[in-house]
């Protein structure tokens, strides 16, 4: 599915993520350190990276700058439970991602995914969301005078979730897929609440209350452009 370079000092963690995304159908390369990683990027482009932000000698954070900078690749930071500083900065430098440590690998599998999916989206023409627009590249949602509308990377998600499948009954499974939380082993109840939370803030906005729809017992269904 995707070529993914997995840089940790630690080999454990290194070889419990290759096993693990291995058997997602990626194609795993394992590096301890910038100078590794160049080894393996010099060897062949990746799709993603997975990158810690506590290395030896030279640290993520630098690693990311350098790497939006000279490539076109996905990246997700491994950071420390305390660290907000480290995973605002790793966003602010180009980061797509990021997982606090300690983590559920099957979290960093979903995110993983989701960032893969989202880049292999950039290419694509936006997408209608009632009266906004999903920039897929940039990742944002925009109103029609091409202004950032406020809201989570976690809510983007979801709302690029629905605008790619209007009219389509998503059940709390697809959007767990499509639109992964942050923190270890979300439960599918999390998803109704971040819905909730997500309509509140389009509501706020003048948006439809019923622009998503709650079937009983059967998930969510966006139902289409209003604009």
């Amino acid at each position: 599915m995707a070529e993914i370079i997995l840089v940790d000092d630690d080999i454990a963690i290194r070889d419990m993520l290759c096993d693990v995304l291995s058997l997602q159908g990626h194609s795993i390369r394992q590096a301890g350190d910038a100078e590794a990683l160049e080894r393996q990027l010099a060897a062949g482009p990746a799709d993603l990276v997975v990158l810690d932000i506590g290395l030896p000698g030279k640290d993520g954070l630098s690693i990311a700058r350098e790497l939006r900078a000279r490539h076109d690749l996905g990246i997700i930071m491994l950071t420390g439970a305390a660290e907000t500083v480290d995973r605002i900065v790793g966003l602010e430098v180009g980061a797509d991602d990021y997982v606090t440590k300690p983590f559920s690998v099957n979290e960093l599998a979903a995110r993983v995914d989701a960032v893969v999916r989202r880049r292999r989206f950039s290419g694509k023409a936006m997408l209608p969301f009632g009266p906004f627009f999903v920039d897929l590249s940039g990742w944002r949602l925009m109103n029609a005078a091409g202004e950032d509308v406020r809201l989570f990377a976690t809510e983007i998600d979801l709302v690029a979730a629905f605008a790619s499948h209007p009219g389509r009954l998503l059940s709390r499974d697809d959007l767990l897929r499509l639109a992964p939380a942050h923190g270890a082993d979300p439960v599918d109840r999390s998803i109704d609440t971040r819905i909730a939370r997500l309509r509140r803030k389009l509501e706020g906005l003048g948006l439809d209350a019923d622009l998503i729809e709650t079937m009983r017992g059967g998930g969510y269904i966006y139902k289409g452009a209003t604009g």
